[in-house]
């Protein structure tokens, strides 16, 4: 029989910045991945939305989310098979989370401010449509 190692893992995921008009299926994919290889969510947050060094698959701009999560080290290879195999995702990254005590990586929760920025952009109307139309009339003259 295996002996059953759980190591605490930092992940990183990148989506594209498409995925900011739904923010809530980000987080649901990150969790669907890691609750397939059967791991425990520590904290998980959106860590930044910014300009990529590069373009990937033609975005400039991209998504992160931060989670912290403990699993069996056996497991991690499914975690790190499916991020690499999913479709939404740009880019992931998953390391041992060695250099942090619980208690940091339990302070990092953001799933409640993430709720109340899913909440807040759902009644906020879209702005890209307006600033359209004014360089539509600029180059007109």
């Amino acid at each position: 029989m295996a002996e059953t190692r759980i190591h605490a893992y930092e992940g990183m995921f990148l989506f594209p910045q498409t995925v900011a008009a739904d923010l809530q299926g980000a987080v649901d994919h990150v969790t669907e991945i890691l609750s397939k290889g059967e791991a425990e969510i520590i904290s998980l947050c959106k860590w930044d939305e910014r300009r990529l060094a590069y373009d990937i698959k033609g975005n400039k701009r991209g998504v992160y989310f931060l989670t912290y999560f403990k699993c069996d080290a056996q497991k991690l290879a499914q975690i790190e098979r499916d991020a690499r195999l999913s479709e939404r995702l740009l880019r992931s990254m998953i390391v041992r989370a060695d250099h942090l005590a619980p208690e940091q990586m339990a302070a990092m929760e953001g799933r409640q401010q993430l709720a109340d920025e899913i909440a807040l952009r759902k009644t906020q109307p879209v702005a890209a449509e307006p600033a359209a139309e004014t360089v539509e009339t600029a180059d007109a003259e």
